[in-house]
C-alpha cells in the first residue's frame, strides 16, 4: 500500500552550480591567456587582466570560499607571470621566483597589517562585550518609541564605527539587542518592528563605512593603493572631513525612509527599557579589562583623530602598538590563545591577495589598457568632471550588485580608477578623484548580499529581500545625489577635487 508520503511530490534539490562556475573561471582565464597579444599591452599586463577575470568570476559566485580563491591567485600569478617575459626585456622570462615576489606584494603593505590589528581590536571588544555595553547603554537613553530606538540604532552604529574596525563586529552587536527588543514586546522576529529596526542598523553600519577610515577594511585597501601609486597617506582627521558630512546626511535621510516605508506593529515598545536594563545588569558591573580597553581605545581615537597635526605617527603604526597592549598580560585584556581562535585568518589573506593582484595590474599596466578601453569607449575623454563622477558613480553602483564583498570589488575597481586618472585629461585632485568612487563602493544598501552585516542580518529572519529593497533603493538614489551635490560643492570647496 502506497504511504501519502510516498505519493507526494518531494521538492527538488537546488543544484549546485559552484563547480560550473570553477570550470568557466578556468575557461575564461585559459582564453584571455591565448589570447592574441594586444601591441600596447605587455604580455605580463595581458595575463594579469586573465587573472583578474578569474577572480572576478569566483568573487561574484563564490565558487568557493574567499581564501581558497586568494591562494588560487596567488598560485596563478606565480604561475602565468613567471612564465611571461619581462616588461624591460621580451626575450627574458620573468621566473616563478620573480613572479611570487609579486604576487606576495600585498603582505607587507602596511594597510593589511592596519586590518590585521583592526580585526584585533574587534575582537578585544568582543571578549570583553565592551561594544554591547556601549549599545545597550546609549539605547536605554533614548527611550521606547519606535522613532526614539530607530535613532538610537543609528546613534549605536555611529558610535560603535569609531571603536570597532569591522562592520560585521558592530551589525553583530546592535542586531541580537534589537530582536531581544522585539521578543520583550510579544512580537515575532519576521514582524514589522524587527524588519524596521534591524534593517535600520546595518544600513546605518553601511552608511558610516564611508564616513570613518577605520569603519572598514575596502577603505584600508583603496588607501593601500593610493600611497602606493600617488605616494600620498590619507590622515584619519582628513578622511573624516571629507566623509563624515555625507555620513551624516545619509543618517537623517535614513532616518525618514525607516519611518515612512515600514510601519510597525505598535509605536511604542512595552518591555524595552526593562529588557536592556536586565541585560545591562546581566554583564555586572564594568570589569577592569573593559576599563583598560577604553582607555586603549579612547588614546587610540585620538591619535587616530591627531594623525599628521600633533604627532609623526601614522594610523598603522599606532593601531598595532595598542594591539601589542591589548596582549600583554597584566595590563591587557586577552592573551594569544583566545585572540588565535576568534580572529578571521582567512580574511587576511584575502585582503593582502587582493592588493598583491592590483598592484600587478598596475605595474603591469593591465588597468590602464583596460581602463582606457572601457572607460575611453563611454567617451569620459570629452566629459566634465561633474559628469565623469556621475557616470563612474553608477558604473559602480551597478557593479556592486554582483559582489558580495566591497573588499574584492575595491581590489578589483580601484586600480582601474586610479589607471584612469592617467588616461583622461581632468583637472583634478587624482587622490580625491579616487576616493570619491571608494565612498561609492561602499554603498551597501540595495541587496543583503551587497555586504557581510546585510548577510548577517537577513540570516536572523528579520526581514525580505523586498523589505531591504524598499529602503535600499530610496537610500541608494539620494546617496548618489549626495555624492554630486558634495562634488559640485562641498568637496571642491575644501579641496579634495
Amino acid at each position: 500500500m502506497t504511504t501519502t508520503e510516498e505519493t507526494a511530490p518531494q521538492p527538488k534539490e537546488k543544484r549546485n552550480l559552484k563547480g560550473l562556475w570553477i570550470v568557466l573561471a578556468f575557461a575564461v582565464l585559459i582564453v584571455i591567456v591565448l589570447l592574441p597579444n594586444p601591441a600596447d599591452l605587455p604580455v605580463t599586463g595581458q595575463r594579469a587582466l586573465a587573472i583578474l577575470a578569474f577572480a572576478v568570476i569566483l568573487w561574484v559566485t563564490e565558487a568557493v570560499p574567499y581564501p581558497v580563491s586568494a591562494a588560487m591567485i596567488l598560485g596563478l600569478a606565480a604561475v602565468l607571470l613567471g612564465l611571461a617575459p619581462i616588461m624591460e626585456n621580451p626575450d627574458e622570462m620573468l621566473g616563478t621566483k620573480g613572479a611570487l615576489k609579486m604576487a606576495l606584494t600585498g603582505f607587507s603593505s602596511p594597510a593589511v597589517a592596519l586590518v590585521a590589528a583592526a580585526l584585533f581590536l574587534a575582537t578585544a571588544m568582543q571578549t570583553t562585550n565592551l561594544h554591547k555595553r556601549l549599545a545597550l547603554y546609549i539605547l536605554s537613553k533614548v527611550g521606547v518609541k519606535t522613532g526614539a530606538i530607530i535613532f538610537g540604532s543609528i546613534l549605536v552604529s555611529l558610535v560603535l564605527a569609531f571603536f570597532v574596525p569591522s562592520a560585521t563586529a558592530r551589525a553583530g552587536a546592535v542586531v541580537p539587542i534589537l530582536l531581544g527588543m522585539v521578543a520583550a514586546f510579544g512580537l515575532p522576529t519576521n514582524s514589522r518592528l524587527g524588519a524596521l529596526l534591524v534593517i535600520t542598523a546595518v544600513q546605518s553600519v553601511s552608511i558610516w563605512n564611508v564616513g570613518i577610515k577605520t569603519g572598514a577594511a575596502q577603505n584600508m585597501v583603496a588607501l593601500g593603493f593610493i600611497e602606493k601609486e600617488f605616494g600620498v597617506s590619507v590622515a584619519w582627521s582628513s578622511w573624516f572631513l571629507y566623509a563624515a558630512p555625507w555620513s551624516i546626511l545619509m543618517s537623517i535621510a535614513l532616518y525618514f525612509i525607516m519611518k515612512m516605508i515600514i510601519k510597525p506593529e505598535t509605536k511604542v515598545v512595552e518591555g524595552g527599557k526593562e529588557l536592556i536594563q536586565s541585560q545591562l545588569g546581566k554583564l555586572g558591573k564594568m570589569k577592569p579589562t573593559e576599563l583598560r580597553l577604553i582607555i586603549v581605545a579612547l588614546a587610540l581615537l585620538f591619535l587616530w583623530a591627531t594623525e599628521e597635526k600633533l604627532h609623526p605617527f601614522d594610523t598603522t603604526t599606532v593601531t598595532i602598538v595598542a594591539i601589542a597592549i591589548l596582549l600583554t598580560p597584566k595590563i591587557g585584556v586577552y592573551d594569544w590563545k583566545t585572540v588565535q581562535n576568534m580572529i578571521p585568518w582567512g580574511t587576511i589573506l584575502v585582503f593582502a591577495v587582493g592588493i598583491s593582484l592590483g598592484t600587478i595590474l598596475l605595474d603591469t599596466t593591465g588597468a590602464q589598457w583596460l581602463s582606457d578601453k572601457v572607460f575611453g569607449a563611454m567617451g569620459l575623454d570629452n566629459m566634465p568632471l561633474l559628469a565623469t563622477i556621475a557616470l563612474l558613480s553608477l558604473f559602480n553602483i551597478l557593479i556592486h550588485l554582483g559582489f558580495a564583498s566591497a573588499t574584492s570589488l575595491s581590489s578589483a575597481l580601484i586600480p582601474i580608477f586610479i589607471a584612469l586618472t592617467t588616461t583622461i585629461s581632468l583637472d583634478v585632485n587624482e587622490v580625491g578623484f579616487v576616493l570619491i568612487q571608494q565612498f561609492v563602493i561602499s554603498f551597501g544598501f540595495l541587496l543583503p548580499v551587497s555586504a557581510p552585516q546585510n548577510m548577517l542580518a537577513y540570516g536572523t529572519g528579520a526581514f525580505t529581500v523586498k523589505d531591504f529593497l524598499k529602503s535600499g533603493v530610496p537610500l541608494t538614489i539620494v546617496g548618489y545625489l549626495l555624492i554630486l551635490l558634495f562634488s559640485a560643492t562641498y568637496w571642491k570647496w575644501i579641496g579634495l577635487l
